[in-house]
């Protein structure tokens, strides 16, 4: 298949998945600008080699792409200084009061802020997990780990994200 077929169905199969690809290159690479550009790494390498995709989990297949692309950028980046992006926009109810908005304001951030000093690969089991709802089968071939280490590092994450809570609160 090439020309307008290839790209009709490479877009049915693959852009329906471009946030869930930002999604996890956000929180891997941990900024906008450089999610912005794995993203667009990994659209042109799976145009590249989508003749050779055979159908099925076209979701997991540019995840793993995603990924693969995201620790490319990381590895280049490697011994810079990664400033940690956590933009949050949180629309308010009208109904709350300026303390209720505040108080979902500070606890999303900080959430955030803990989930991004995860490891990162245990924050990226916990995103693919809770954040894109794949399966442990799914994360599996996202990350070409077994099932059992996805499992454990899915453990070890909410472990980890628990105890940092935990801590925050014995803090304020």
């Amino acid at each position: 298949m090439t020309g307008p077929a290839l790209h009709q169905t490479f877009e049915a199969a693959v852009l329906p998945h471009l946030d869930a690809g930002y999604t996890l290159a956000r929180w891997l690479t941990r900024g906008r600008g450089d999610a912005e550009d794995v993203v667009q790494e990994a659209l042109v390498r799976a145009l590249t080699y989508f003749p050779g995709f055979r159908g099925g989990n076209a979701r997991g297949w540019f995840l793993q792409i995603v990924r693969n692309a995201a620790y490319a950028s990381l590895t280049l980046n490697r011994g810079q200084p990664q400033p940690v992006e956590l933009d949050e926009e949180i629309l308010p109810d009208p109904a709350d009061d300026p303390e209720a908005i505040l108080i979902r304001r500070r606890g999303r951030a900080d959430l955030a802020r803990l989930i991004a000093a995860l490891e990162v690969e245990l924050r990226e089991t916990l995103i693919l997990r809770e954040f894109e709802e794949l399966s442990y089968k799914e994360i599996a071939q996202v990350t070409g780990a077994p099932i059992g280490t996805v499992m454990s590092r899915l453990w070890r994450a909410r472990r980890s994200l628990a105890a940092a809570i935990r801590r925050e609160e014995l803090d304020a």
